[in-house]
């Protein structure tokens, strides 16, 4: 056979037969979602679930976390430790087993585990898989064993090191760096929003984590506890932390119907948006599904059930909507699950259909109970309703002016867009630019080709401090919707995007490096958020990197994005470099904006994404909302970091 016969024949040899660990290094994105940011902390949070999955069965309340100096972590729990016996199927440790073999662990037991959460079984195997090194220690039935492995493989068989008075397991892994390739640096703040968020979720348990990259004043490592009494009920005051509420205390409830353990916590504030956030098994349910489904059908029924008894909606000339109910809502549902079924897009959106009801009745019994006995509540949240009904109405004729004027409603595309000439969504951008000086700078130096230009005027309306007829009445974000080829959905699903009509796949944020700057780009990041959600979570928002300097000399030229790069170049070019600093985009002209922010081969452009849908909601509504103490707290905490122009 010749050699060009050889390379194009496809027989059994072609087929390569992958098994457990050697399939999660090559496919390591099916398993944890993608290699990047997302994905390396994803490896902290299996490794946790595990503990979580002990404390749930009530063999664990203390966890620790610590980001140790070379961006190694450790999770150390005060379980039952893994067993170490052998395995009477597979002839080695049944911690070998838990350690090496996708599928393998005790939560396929029922009789060990009742519910868990992870990626269902392939958690602590996985990080394995993924990880340069890794070292489990077993502390049980007064013995301490361990064992290494190197990218998923034993070193050597399990082995008794010594003897202890605790119990429990730690594990300690180092990312592989050949499979994450775009870092190997943990976020603090990232793990403190989830290890938090596992508190509330799981209350009673203490999670402890620590940064040992990092000391405090005091020469301490930098750390928090996170530990709570009440559960969702705190939930829901910390996330309304920044919200003016409207009745006097959190509804909430813990309850099991029909053997799903069920728990709510929901309260009214002055918002106008609706904040829900639905958990199972303490897996974020970003999609929804048949909890969230449940929940809303006895909110719904139940208020409107006590509305109409009370007389409040007599002189309303239009039926009340099922949104008109969650405006202003902040509330967490989570369910305990043993079998959950996950459907959706990203597998978080839960599919059991017997977990409706029991919601549902869990729901409408609390409520009912909280109306009853609280009538100077249940009179306000009736007239939130009539508000929001009447709000709804106004916004409706408002998102009927956009539909006529988005490019399907043939009332063409905003003046001040220049657009690009391809027409495939996939390959075009669009540059949403501060100001006109700016954006004709930018509609010269861009590549027509695929780089549209949306040149906004001044500050976009802060979203969420508005009501939201007078959002859809607003002219910039108006022209935005129209310029985006999205429409803004039905009355009754209004939040949701058509985005099969979405013009660019790339939608960038371009403003000045200065402080208006980055308001500006905080105020189109909340719209997006609170309006356009979906943008972010397919990915399709990013916010572009101007430099902030250019140091020249003679007829060399290098840009600099940080004093410390100014500083190197300056040093690298020797005396007599000549420093200029860019205070806006207007200050640089066509080329060397095209060759700095804008060109795809040498520019730098940040993703927008969201971690936590819980999280990024409380810091919006902290630093564009109308609470002043926790944004000036905010800043407090955090100007060691800010750079403010004089």
């Amino acid at each position: 056979m010749s050699e060009e016969v050889k390379k194009s024949s496809y027989s059994a040899d072609s087929i390569q037969a992958l098994e457990g660990m050697e399939h999660v290094r090559m496919r390591p994105s099916m398993y944890i979602g993608d290699t990047g940011v997302r994905g390396l902390h994803h490896l902290v949070y299996e490794v946790v679930d595990n503990s979580i999955d002990e404390a749930l069965a009530g063999h664990c309340d203390t966890i620790f976390v610590a980001i140790n100096e070379d961006n190694s972590i450790t999770v150390e729990d005060n379980g039952r430790g893994i067993p170490v016996d052998i395995h009477k199927k597979e002839g080695v440790s049944a911690l070998e087993v838990v350690m090496t073999k996708i599928g393998a662990g005790g939560k396929f037991d029922k009789d060990s585990y009742k519910v868990s959460g992870g990626l269902h079984g392939v958690g602590v195997s996985c990080v394995n898989a993924l990880s340069d090194h890794l070292k489990a220690t077993v502390f049980r039935e007064g013995k301490v064993y361990e064992q290494e492995y190197e990218r998923g493989k034993a070193m050597y068989p399990v082995k008794q090191v010594g003897e202890t008075d605790k119990r429990g397991t730690t594990v300690w892994f180092k990312p592989d760096g050949t499979i994450f390739q775009q870092t190997l640096e943990f976020s603090y703040d990232t793990l403190a929003a989830r290890m938090r968020e596992l508190a509330y979720l799981n209350k009673g348990i203490s999670i402890t984590l620590t940064d040992r990259r990092e000391t405090d004043k005091d020469g301490n490592f930098v750390g928090e506890t996170f530990h709570s009494k009440e559960g969702l009920k705190e939930f829901v005051k910390f996330l309304d932390g920044n919200r003016v509420p409207i009745i006097t205390h959190v509804i909430s409830m813990e309850n099991e119907k029909g053997e799903v353990p069920v728990e709510v916590a929901l309260i009214y504030n002055e918002s106008y948006s609706e904040n829900i956030f639905s958990y199972v098994n303490n897996i974020n349910t970003h999609e929804g599904g048949t909890h969230l489904q449940g929940f809303r059908m006895g909110l719904t029924r139940t208020l409107k059930k006590y509305a109409d008894a009370s007389g409040l909606l007599d002189k309303l000339k239009f039926e009340i909507s099922g949104d008109d109910f969650r405006e202003g809502l902040t509330a967490i549902i989570s369910v305990k699950v043993a079998e959950p079924q996950f459907e959706g897009q990203t597998k978080t959106k839960l599919g059991n259909r017997e977990v409706v009801s029991p919601v549902s009745q869990a729901v409408a019994e609390m409520l009912e109970n909280y109306l009853e006995e609280n009538p100077n509540d249940a009179k306000i949240i009736v007239q939130k309703v009539i508000l929001a009904a009447q709000a709804r109405h106004a916004a409706k004729k408002a998102r009927e002016m956009v539909q006529r004027k988005t490019v399907m409603g043939g009332g063409g595309l905003p003046g001040k867009l220049s657009d690009c000439s391809e027409q495939d969504p996939a390959k075009c951008e669009v540059f949403l630019v501060e100001g006109d000086s700016a954006g004709g700078t930018a509609k010269q130096g861009r590549d027509r080709a695929f780089q549209a230009i949306m040149p906004l005027r001044g500050k976009i309306l802060n979203v969420e401090k508005a009501m939201h007829h007078k959002v859809f009445e607003n002219e910039e974000i108006r022209n935005i919707f129209t310029a985006l080829g999205v429409t803004i959905g039905t009355e009754e699903d209004s939040k949701a995007l058509n985005l099969e009509k979405l013009r660019y796949h790339k939608v960038v944020i371009m403003c000045d490096a200065d402080v208006d700057g980055s308001h500006i780009s905080t105020l189109i990041l909340t719209f997006f958020f609170r309006y356009m959600k979906e943008l972010i979570e397919n990915g399709y928002v990013y916010i572009a990197t101007p430099p902030l300097y250019m140091v020249k000399k003679g007829n060399k030229k290098e840009y600099a994005w940080t004093d410390a790069q100014r500083d190197e170049i300056s040093e690298r070019l020797g005396g007599g470099t000549n420093i200029q600093r860019y205070k806006g985009l207007g200050e640089m002209n066509a080329e060397q904006l095209w060759e700095t922010t804008m060109n795809p081969e040498f520019r730098t452009l940040r993703q927008v994404g969201i971690d936590s849908l819980a999280e990024a909601d409380r810091v919006f509504s902290m630093l564009m909302g109308d609470e002043v103490p926790p944004r000036r707290e905010f800043i407090e905490k955090n100007a060691a970091y800010a750079k403010i122009d004089a």
